[in-house]
């Protein structure tokens, strides 16, 4: 049986000394166990329900309602949600934490359903007797390529920005991928002791194809014959430190430069280990090369071997992406950028060399998943919260080779299940080279310094909102303050490791800070705001319809455009707005009428769609709506009134939960009900089935038309007109996303240094109308909704 190493024991307890909601977290709901156990590192995988908030409105019937009776009733009910855990951390720490988790379990062992803990990895068998000391808990091994494949499959299937490649010299080295609505067929490097290939072609055909025994054991062996390094850790350190030209020999150094006839350039590796050979030294010359250089040169001679062969079976197959994963990657630039540059030299940039974010939890999420066939587990879609997730900013072993932090001796993943599927909107062009974020902040440094600043300066203000929505709470303001730490602490990462979640957008910094607002039990900070936004708005909707039905046609076109812009300045996102309504308390909405900028736009195609509605009318209008009040209430509706009047049936997509002002689907569903015993159009159309309310899925101000409810996506296969509505929505995100359909995309600049990006000034305004392509252009387009 195996012994925990001892010398180690004080750096340990002081990290297992940490808390439960930090490390190993909601431990004592634990369900179901998986563990993968490697050589050096273990990652145990369990299941949980958590307590969570969740803001419930409840609408007041017309026969109950007194003059002054509120719109709706708004309150906090508890919520069980499902999640995923995985923790990383060294093998020679294992029995230690195991015994960490049975004591955080709860005494009884009946939650743990079946009473099995899944295995795989090297160390599956070595230390079984150990788990089952320890847990009490019968050890199934499950084969570790089945599980690395399942695994690789669902982090891509679940995971945005999962993938990237590495691009060395780019302004971001981390080139995230898109998540694909096809994910098949792809090769699988699994880069162990030894290497093997795998063809992945679905979720249950799979082959081994080819292999290598030149692999890491081959780096770690030789390593040791080669240089004084005690460990896998410590020669990779000093592959960092080396330079591989004072060993190797380069074509420049045979040829004298390049070697054009054969379009071989001058800085070409031609012999690994060539400057070694003894006859290439004069007796008594010094060497002139270090232990560095040699683990870099072993580590180029390894990666270039591994890269070759991944690409002759990639070529043999006719297959483009090439995941690598194993232990010998583990998130080391210089061996991603080795193998990047084999693949892209062997097949002249036609195979794609791609790593992942969580590669190192491939084989635990597996084997969790093989005990999870028979329940629900795989029925259903599942995200990453970024509050309770580590990243890829935790460093690699070696990089902390002789101390170990307290921070970096774990790493965590934590997945919550979606509350529906969500799947690519089928309108789009082409879903595979679709990206929803205008901006990239991992590569723009302007753009994100701006950004992380501009979040951190509200982070004072988001708090505040969040303590009013909870009056009634005895520890809202100690949570409030744990809030902003964990925010603060992970904006303050984002700056060093913008890269560490995947794509650094001004959409995943807004549902970053949600995720953290609801760690901490913030279900919906702006649920006052927004009810009494909505009961304002809704006052002045009689007026505002009867100033539009007094209207010649024209007018009222432009009319209505111009009201949806007015109404979406009141949006408590933007720095600008917020200040401008604290100084005026009575700003209404012809004062942000009168703030919109005067025509031309900023981008103007009002005169295009104003001659596009004098032909037919469309038969399906799809609406992603932005704000409560003035926004929805004064602006959106009458639109929506006029499009039902032409003819056109409409839906309108809300977010399923909350994000800022944004109007939910259940509060739309109460406003929808009184704008209804207001406008008989709008009841009509509600009683006929003319108006529809979807969810889109969503809880960001953000949309991802990637992942949008599939219940929605299936009903898009009909409409004939997209409309995407506030800056979220048309301009930080979608601003160049091309439809299959009609689009038109209404927003209002309130960002000034955003609107100065864009050549524009605060309050510019964007009104873009496109016809649309008529059909797909995607080769490989998304499974059926």
């Amino acid at each position: 049986m195996a012994q925990a190493d001892s010398s180690h024991d004080s750096s340990y307890a002081r990290s297992i000394e940490l808390p439960p909601d930090q490390v190993f977290r909601n431990l004592q709901n634990a369900k179901r166990f998986a563990i993968d156990i490697g050589g050096s590192l273990a990652k145990l995988a369990y299941y949980t329900t958590v307590q969570t908030k969740r803001a419930h409105f409840s609408g007041v019937e017309k026969d109950q309602r007194a003059s002054d009776s509120p719109l709706y009733e708004v309150t906090e009910q508890e919520e069980t949600r499902e999640r995923l855990h995985f923790v990383k951390f060294e093998t020679k720490y294992i029995e230690q934490c195991l015994d960490f988790v049975k004591q955080n379990l709860i005494e009884s062992k009946d939650q743990i359903e079946g009473k099995v803990i899944k295995a795989t990895g090297g160390g599956a068998y070595k230390y079984k007797d150990i788990i089952t000391s320890k847990l009490g808990l019968e050890v199934e091994k499950e084969d570790e390529m089945t599980c690395l494949i399942k695994g690789s499959n669902f982090l891509l299937r679940n995971i945005p920005d999962e993938a990237f490649s590495y691009v060395r010299h780019a302004a971001s080295s981390y080139q995230f991928q898109a998540c694909e609505p096809n994910i098949f067929p792809y090769l699988l490097v699994n880069i162990g002791s030894g290497v093997s290939i795998v063809k992945v072609e679905s979720e249950d055909k799979c082959e081994r194809i080819g292999g290598t025994a030149m692999g890491g054991g081959t780096f770690w062996g030789l390593g040791s014959l080669l240089t004084k390094a005690k460990g896998f850790d410590e020669l990779l350190k000093l592959a960092v430190k080396g330079d591989h030209r004072n060993v190797d020999m380069l074509v420049r150094d045979i040829y004298g430069g390049a070697y054009s006839a054969l379009a071989l350039p001058e800085d070409l590796l031609a012999s690994s280990f060539g400057k070694t050979a003894r006859n290439s030294l004069e007796k008594g010359d010094e060497v002139p090369y270090s232990e560095e250089d040699i683990a870099k040169s072993l580590l180029h001679m390894i990666s270039n071997g591994i890269g070759q062969i991944a690409c002759l079976y990639a070529n043999l197959h006719k297959i483009k992406k090439v995941y690598f994963g194993g232990y010998f990657i583990r998130g080391q630039p210089v061996t991603m950028n080795t193998i990047t540059f084999a693949i892209n030299y062997w097949s002249k940039g036609e195979v794609q060399a791609l790593f992942l974010r969580h590669e190192g939890y491939l084989g635990a999420i597996g084997a969790f998943l093989k005990g999870a066939e028979e329940d629900d587990t795989l029925k259903y879609q599942w995200g990453e919260n970024y509050a309770g997730s580590s990243g890829l900013s935790s460093p690699p072993p070696y990089m902390s080779f002789v101390t170990r932090g307290r921070s970096s001796t774990f790493d965590m993943l934590e997945l919550d299940k979606l509350d529906r599927p969500l799947v690519y909107l089928p309108s789009l062009v082409c879903p595979t080279a679709y990206h929803p974020d205008v901006v990239d902040l991992t590569k723009d440094a302007e753009a994100r310094e701006y950004w992380l600043d501009c979040f951190e300066e509200a982070l004072d203000r988001v708090a505040e909102c969040a303590l009013k929505s909870q009056p009634n709470s005895v520890d809202a303001v100690e949570r409030a303050e744990q809030f902003k730490d964990k925010y603060r602490k992970r904006l303050h990462g984002l700056r060093s490791q913008p890269f560490a979640y995947g794509s650094l957008t001004v959409r995943s910094l807004l549902d970053t800070r949600e995720h953290c607002l609801n760690e901490f039990s913030f279900a919906d900070p702006y649920s006052q705001v927004k009810q009494q936004e909505n009961e304002l708005a809704l006052k002045l909707l009689g007026k505002r319809l009867q100033q539009l039905s007094a209207m010649n046609w024209y007018g009222r076109q432009v009319a209505l455009i111009e009201g949806v812009l007015a109404g979406n300045v009141f949006d408590y996102g933007a720095k600008e707005v917020t200040a401008l309504m604290d100084k005026n308390a009575e700003f209404g909405f012809h004062d942000a009428m009168a703030k919109l900028q005067g025509r031309p736009w900023l981008i103007d195609n009002l005169d295009e769609w104003i001659e596009r509605l004098k032909g037919a009318p469309h038969e399906l209008a799809v609406i992603f709506v932005d704000n409560s009040g003035a926004d929805i209430v004064l602006g959106i509706f009458p639109f929506v009134r006029e499009l039902l009047k032409r003819g056109t049936n409409v839906i309108l997509s809300a977010n399923s939960k909350p994000a800022l002002n944004d109007i939910t689907h259940s509060e739309l569903m109460i406003v929808t009900e009184r704008v209804a015993e207001l406008d008989p159009d709008i009841s009509l159309a509600v009683t006929e089935g003319r108006l529809q309310l979807l969810e889109s899925g969503g809880a960001s101000p953000c949309l991802d038309l990637s992942r949008v409810d599939h219940v929605l996506a299936k009903s898009c296969k009909q409409a004939d007109l997209l409309i995407f509505e506030g800056m979220g929505r048309a301009v930080h995100t979608n601003l160049q996303a091309q439809f299959t359909c009609e689009s038109l995309k209404l927003a209002v600049l309130k960002n000034k240094w955003l609107a100065n990006r864009l050549g524009g000034e605060v309050f510019s305004v964007m009104c873009k109308y496109e016809p649309g392509s008529k059909q797909s252009s995607d080769p490989n387009p998304p499974d059926e909704v």
